[in-house]
């Protein structure tokens, strides 16, 4: 399963730092409205994900699914992708 999830206030927000360009797009990121302890458990059961945001990848971290050093901040915002194969 691929989930693509980002905090709400984000959606359809682009940041930039130097060369990088990240759009959240509506498309990619928009879909059920969710608390962040639901999106935990979508993620845990997920083979890729894709998260922007301070309180979803904070989140991740302290539960164990994402480590921090795998986590790129882009214009202050944290963006981390899990594979799990």
């Amino acid at each position: 399963m691929v989930l693509a999830i980002c905090d709400a206030e984000l959606l359809g927000k682009t940041l930039s730092e130097g060369k990088i360009v990240f759009e959240v797009r509506e498309e990619f990121y928009k879909g059920i409205r969710t608390t962040v302890e639901e999106a935990i458990y979508l993620i845990a059961q997920s083979t890729i994900v894709n998260m922007i945001g301070k309180r979803i990848v904070k989140k991740a971290m302290e539960k164990g699914l994402v480590h921090p050093e795998a986590v790129l901040n882009i214009s202050g915002v944290p963006h981390a992708q899990i594979v799990k194969v």
